[in-house]
């Protein structure tokens, strides 16, 4: 049993503490000057290869196969150093999150920011990946925007990121995580995918997050949460993983053997 007893009034003293603890603070804008860079395309992406950001490279590298004029730049933006907190970043979004997009295709550049408005922006710009049932695929759409922050922010820290394993959340997180698999896996069994027959941005930002869960490779918490038993949405991410831009997308903003830190053009996967 803990001994803790909140204050009155609570007070920034000290680190929340866990693995991320120094991107957290009480209070917004920026800490440092830094001006964001801007490359030759229509679309300046910036943003780091975390499920969140996967979601929208994977959108650009869908819609540039399918034959959409959709070419970006995708600008590393290391969350772990800070990058975020920079001036640039925080003029193209005020809450210091990625991904972070700024359209150049009209006139007058347009900023968006948070993973589901850019999607969102961008399959209505190009008229791609809405489906045929928009009121189901804005409904899952909005269903993981609701849900992941239980997955990453809720169960994965205190899993895996929290300075102390903790009986009571890790039980209160754990179970809404299977929760939330298992309302997948129920849809998924009678559907191909989250919208029906058509693959919708709803699928490119649900795979990023809980493709990468069933496939056991988030948080090393395959085994804990027994997700070999959800069999549907398994064979949906696997359906979805093997899709080339799909492959493509996941590489992108990442460091390490295989991955691009930074993609200006569909030839940088050439070298790979």
């Amino acid at each position: 049993m803990s001994d803790y007893t909140p204050p009155k009034v609570w007070t920034w003293d000290a680190e929340s503490g866990g693995k991320w603890a120094s991107l957290n603070r009480p209070i917004a804008g920026p800490t440092h000057d830094k001006d964001l860079p801007k490359g030759d395309h229509p679309y300046q992406l910036y943003s780091m290869g975390t499920p969140n950001g996967q979601k929208v490279t994977i959108l650009f590298e869908e819609l540039l196969k399918a034959g959409f004029p959709a070419e970006y730049d995708a600008w590393f933006i290391d969350i772990t150093k800070g990058d975020q907190f920079g001036s640039g970043f925080v003029e193209v979004n005020p809450n210091s999150k990625i991904p972070a997009l700024m359209d150049h295709t009209g006139a007058t550049p347009v900023r968006v920011f948070e993973s589901a408005a850019i999607l969102m922006h961008l399959a209505e710009r190009h008229d791609a990946f809405l489906g045929s049932n928009r009121p189901e695929m804005l409904s899952w759409l909005f269903w993981l925007q609701g849900s992941a922050p239980y997955l990453g922010g809720g169960f994965g820290h205190f899993y895996a990121y929290a300075p102390e394993p903790m009986e009571y959340p890790i039980n209160r997180f754990a179970m809404e995580a299977k929760r939330q698999l298992d309302v997948l896996n129920r849809h998924l069994a009678d559907h191909q995918f989250l919208a029906g027959d058509d693959y919708t941005i709803a699928d490119m930002a649900t795979f990023p997050w809980y493709g990468r869960m069933v496939f056991g490779e988030a948080y090393d918490a395959g085994e804990f949460l027994s997700v070999h038993e959800y069999d549907h949405v398994i064979r949906w991410a696997k359906e979805i993983d093997a899709r080339p831009a799909v492959q493509r997308g996941k590489r992108v903003n990442r460091d390490g053997e295989g991955l691009l830190r930074e993609r200006h053009a569909a030839s940088d996967f050439d070298a790979l």
